[in-house]
């Protein structure tokens, strides 16, 4: 059985800051939270960040550099997503996305998404 917790959303004014957390278990194999994505009402889900494994890589959209920061603690299985200078056009529902990994194969899951809303 496979889980994603996400939290962190909610209602904040441009210019203001929100945390996203996304916590991953699974019962059997191992399972990495890779990054986030996000969709806006009308629009395809798109990339905000990635982050390797060890947490040593990043890669960011262009839309979101230097405003959002990922960042993981694998000791909780958590990967973070730190939203600073937040734009009305950041409004969407943010999904984490995680990959579980067998002996054989890789299995892609998404959160449950949780909704960021940028409103004065």
């Amino acid at each position: 059985q496979v889980q994603l917790v996400e939290s962190g959303g909610g209602l904040v004014q441009p210019g203001g800051s929100l945390r996203l957390s996304c916590t991953a278990s699974a019962t059997i194999f191992s399972i990495y939270v890779k990054g986030w994505y996000r969709q806006a009402p009308g629009k395809q889900r798109e990339l905000v960040a990635t982050i390797n494994s060890g947490g040593g890589s990043t890669n960011y959209a262009d839309s979101v550099k230097g405003r959002f920061t990922i960042s993981r603690d694998n000791a909780e299985n958590t990967v973070y997503l730190q939203m600073n200078s937040l734009k009305f056009e950041d409004t969407a529902v943010y999904y984490c996305n995680a990959e579980l990994i067998t002996p054989t194969t890789r299995f892609n899951y998404w959160g449950q998404g949780t909704q960021v809303t940028v409103a004065s």
